[in-house]
């Protein structure tokens, strides 16, 4: 039951996963979460920093996509200037979405990595396609009303994980 929520990886900061390091795997399509994973969840615009890195993406010849449970006003006022595509109201962590991104990308779930905050929505839905999943610690210590809950339960999901030797990273 808990291996469902259990990622492949985790990291700091989403900067710190670099085209190189996907392309030994294999891999060639990226799903991101935004909130949290990308900027504050409060924050609207993407960083010159993220522009970068997507670009870098591209550049490796792995395809990148915004997938986000928020509004499209919210995501697309964040993908817009880099050109990023994206699915808005996902309903992450149900699979619709992830194999949607999977078939505009063109890819196998071996050949995808999805890449979120959350255990209960981005790990979850990545983890039932099949996906590469990693978990990147939330940029901001605040978060919406609807992640407050997600947080709690996370807590619990990771102290169990913990207790049973899972995690290779701390908190």
């Amino acid at each position: 039951m808990l291996k469902k929520f259990l990622p492949d990886e985790h990291v700091e900061n989403i900067l710190d996963i670099q085209p190189e390091m996907l392309k030994k795997r294999g891999i060639k399509g990226l799903v991101t979460d935004l909130d949290n994973t990308l900027v504050a969840w409060n924050e609207p615009n993407i960083t010159p920093q993220l522009v970068a890195w997507f670009s870098s993406l591209k550049k490796a010849g792995i395809s990148v996509m915004i997938m986000s449970n928020n509004s499209e006003k919210r995501v697309k006022l964040f993908s817009h200037p880099a050109d990023i595509p994206y699915i808005f109201r996902a309903r992450k962590p149900l699979p619709f979405a992830f194999k949607r991104a999977m078939r505009i990308m063109n890819v196998k779930k071996d050949e995808l990595v999805v890449v979120g905050d959350q255990l209960m929505t981005d790990v979850w839905g990545g983890n039932q396609v099949g996906a590469h999943t990693i978990l990147v610690a939330p940029i901001a210590s605040t978060d919406g009303w609807a992640t407050k809950l997600n947080r709690h339960l996370e807590r619990f999901i990771l102290s169990l994980m913990r207790r049973k030797g899972w995690l290779k990273w701390e908190e």
